[in-house]
């Protein structure tokens, strides 16, 4: 039994084997030319940080999904990133410090450890893209339609997306000046949809204050949802307008730019609250129980770095990409199968032929051309005269 247990992994951590790293491999290269075609720039950053530059502004959420350890050089807390936004905070406030939007994307492996749900792994291939030093509705629009993009390279069908602006309650609790417990107990109701709650939490509010927090349990559905809300909110304060007029902008260009794609609106919809500070959206299809991709805006996150900035973005999972999409296809792994010999001009057609991107794989003591299936070749490297040429196994 010892033995055998040495093989197993955590539970939520798995490996990746040929096939499936193939397909992963290719859909992290097709989504990363997206990007780029969008002029977002590639960065890489490192799998352990500091524990406090891994969790700035990131809520009590990531600190639960982050694995802690000591440094024994420092003696300081370390993290393995379990997120990479917050990495790309501290490159663009410190690193980069670069005038004007900075568009950046990147692809690596992070580790939970706590799963998002039950049956998620704790081992995605995160890959995103994110926005910086941009406010306006513009830039969400831009990422979101990115992300849309996305999903669409590498075919994932029947896609919906949530939409939601946490910036609607947030503005309602300034003005109700909520103390931070029923702030706490109210945001928790609203998630629940627990209506006899909400009612009881707002009861000592002025009337027409208790009744817009009452009221976004149920501004859930389509389009019509935000005509609803600009007549039920229209006494709401500067903050909760301009919230409810960005949302609009965002649904208005999604529906010109992607007519097909079915749009739903939650107000009460907090998700990321204590993190994201404007639209916050997320991809669903029928056939996953929670989002494919998600995002939202996070402004001044870089501000403990020295550089509060705007900031958009969103992440995927490339692994769910590659269970979902039908337009990823692995590299053709048939190749060219070399005998072992030394002579010079064998050497000289295998390193040709790699050079040109063929598969050659040459055999090891003991093998021969029956070798060659397991190796995935169908042609072999035969000798006639004093030249090598390629033909089919028989």
């Amino acid at each position: 039994m010892a033995t055998v247990e040495r093989w197993l992994l955590p539970d939520g951590i798995e490996e990746v084997l040929p096939t499936e790293a193939s397909l992963v491999e290719t859909a992290r290269r097709q989504v990363l030319d997206l990007f780029r075609a969008w002029g977002y720039e590639f960065i890489v950053t490192p799998h352990i940080e500091f524990l406090e530059s891994l969790l700035t502004g990131a809520g009590q959420d990531l600190a639960l999904r982050t694995f802690k350890v000591t440094d024994p050089h420092s003696g300081r807390q370390m993290g393995f990133r379990a997120d990479i936004t917050p990495q790309v905070a501290r490159l663009d406030a410190h690193s980069l410090r670069q005038a004007g939007p900075a568009r950046f994307c990147y692809a690596g492996s992070v580790v939970h450890a706590k799963p998002r749900a039950m049956t998620t792994s704790r081992s995605p291939i995160q890959i995103g893209a994110e926005l910086y030093g941009d406010a306006s509705v513009a830039a969400d629009i831009e990422v979101i339609s990115l992300m849309l993009e996305t999903l669409d390279s590498v075919k994932v069908a029947d896609v919906h997306m949530d939409l939601g602006h946490v910036g609607i309650y947030r503005g309602l609790v300034q003005s109700a000046q909520l103390s931070a417990i029923i702030e706490e107990q109210l945001f928790d109701a609203l998630q629940r949809k627990a209506v006899s709650e909400v009612w009881a939490l707002t009861a000592d509010l002025a009337p027409d204050l208790a009744a817009m927090f009452n009221a976004l349990g149920q501004l859930c559905g389509g389009r019509e949802i935000l005509n609803a809300a600009q007549t039920i909110l229209q006494s709401a304060s500067a903050e909760v307008q301009q919230a409810l007029r960005e949302l609009i902008a965002v649904a208005d260009a999604l529906t010109e730019r992607f007519p097909e794609l079915p749009l739903y609106f939650d107000l009460s919809e907090l998700r990321g609250y204590h993190y994201h500070t404007g639209v916050v959206f997320a991809a669903f299809v029928p056939s996953v129980g929670q989002s494919i991709a998600q995002g939202g805006r996070y402004d001044d996150i870089g501000a403990v770095f020295g550089r509060a900035r705007p900031a958009t973005g969103f992440s995927t999972d490339l692994k769910t990409l590659v269970s979902l999409g039908n337009g990823v296809q692995p590299s053709a792994l048939e190749g060219v199968w070399a005998p072992l010999e030394t002579d010079p001009a064998l050497w000289q057609t295998i390193l040709r032929l790699r050079r040109e991107g063929v598969r050659v794989v040459q055999a090891l003591s003991g093998q021969t051309v029956a070798d060659a299936a397991a190796a995935h070749c169908k042609q072999q490297l035969v000798k006639q005269g004093s030249d090598w040429t390629v033909q089919p196994i028989n």
